[in-house]
């Protein structure tokens, strides 16, 4: 199995990383704090393919593989891991599900806007103080209507495509949820509470309110009663972005630590030529290099049809916990500035637990590992 990069790949880092370093870097401080995502990046994400990185040019996309998928969200999140997460949710929730899901019409209408950065996608699945999904969808005539409520949805009060699970026959278990596609002005549709987070603040995240939301039979995405199934698949497919993000996150906080301990001088010499800061650096670095060959290992698999269930939990659950770990040290290495909030450090501490939590927590990801990996003998 051959991992290196193709000058294409390498072209690819380059421009995205010169991107997020020129647009980005200047500004994630202060995005961090307004809590708010800037729609103003839109279009200049659309400009590089990075709203539809593996939507068909057909539909207005950049035809990329998961490989490539990841290169870009590691290099956003590198630099600020709120717009990778937007990215990630855009790209890997709300087209991928259309694309896989939608008949050509609906892919036509609603993932070429998405591709070309003219609105964000959101994905409405997790439900408040419900381990099922309650937001019901009653037939009428021509479609059904909403009522419930969705909540830590992505994009929740930005986006203005939105794919929502709701269940259409309730005697049918997760076999009687189906997925619809909505525009944000169809009636009924409102946003509610905006949740106020820990970190990852710039990444819009909501509740979303369904009241008599009548959506037509042309909207719903694929089979009745397979919308939790395709969520599912979604998801599966999703993880590997989580732990590209993870490892661009985990790159970016080794890159300010190691800054750091050069500038920053304790004793009459700057804190990098104490013994314990390499053997950090060191720590993380291998940490950091190891999460990433296990990424690009599943993303290269994917791109070749193969199954990915168990190197995608896999990568996520190491590469996650691995930046929670290299966050750590990094807020260490700063010292008493790791704890204040005009340094990355301290951002990059409090962005990285979402990697351990989204797109199935760390547990969820063990279970799958531990479900797939006797399975199926290692084959490399």
């Amino acid at each position: 199995m051959d991992l290196r990069p193709t000058d294409e790949q390498r072209l690819l880092r380059q421009i995205v990383r010169e991107f997020a370093e020129a647009e980005m870097a200047p500004h994630t401080l202060a995005w961090d704090e307004a809590s708010q995502f800037q729609l103003a990046l839109l279009p200049k994400l659309a400009g590089l393919g990075l709203m539809g990185i593996q939507v068909p040019e057909h539909y207005g996309g950049a035809a990329m593989g998961a490989v490539e998928y990841c290169i870009c969200i590691e290099e956003l999140a590198r630099v600020d891991p709120e717009i990778a997460l937007t990215v990630a949710a855009h790209n890997g929730l709300a087209a991928a599900h259309i694309y896989r899901f939608g008949s050509d019409a609906q892919r036509a209408r609603y993932l070429t806007p998405l591709a070309e950065g003219r609105h964000l996608g959101g994905w409405a699945l997790t439900e408040p103080q419900a381990g099922s999904t309650r937001t019901a969808a009653t037939q009428v005539a021509g479609g059904g209507r909403l009522n419930g409520t969705k909540t830590f949805t992505t994009q929740g009060t930005l986006a203005g495509a939105l794919v929502v699970m709701a269940v259409t026959d309730p005697a049918q278990g997760h076999h009687g949820i189906s997925a619809f596609v909505l525009e944000r002005s169809t009636p009924g549709l409102a946003a509610g509470r905006k949740d106020n987070k820990l970190g990852m603040r710039a990444s819009d995240t909501a509740e979303l309110l369904f009241t008599d939301c009548v959506v037509p039979d042309d909207q719903r995405l694929g089979d009745l009663g397979k919308g939790f199934i395709g969520a599912l698949n979604v998801l599966d497919a999703g993880r590997i972005a989580i732990a590209a993000l993870a490892v661009g996150l985990a790159q970016g906080a080794y890159e300010a630590a190691r800054r750091h301990a050069v500038v920053r001088e304790q004793f009459g010499q700057p804190t990098a030529g104490f013994q314990a800061i390499p053997f950090k650096i060191a720590d993380m670095a291998t940490e950091i290099e190891a999460a990433r060959w296990l990424t690009y290992r599943a993303a290269y698999l994917k791109d070749r049809g193969r199954p990915t269930t168990r190197e995608s939990a896999i990568a996520t659950l190491f590469s996650s916990e691995a930046a929670v770990r290299v966050a750590e040290q990094g807020v260490q290495m700063h010292g008493e500035y790791g704890f204040v909030k005009n340094y990355h450090a301290e951002k990059f501490f409090r962005d990285v637990k979402l990697t351990t939590i989204g797109e199935g927590t760390s547990e969820i990801q063990r279970l799958v590992v531990a479900r797939e990996y006797p399975d199926r003998p290692h084959d490399g």
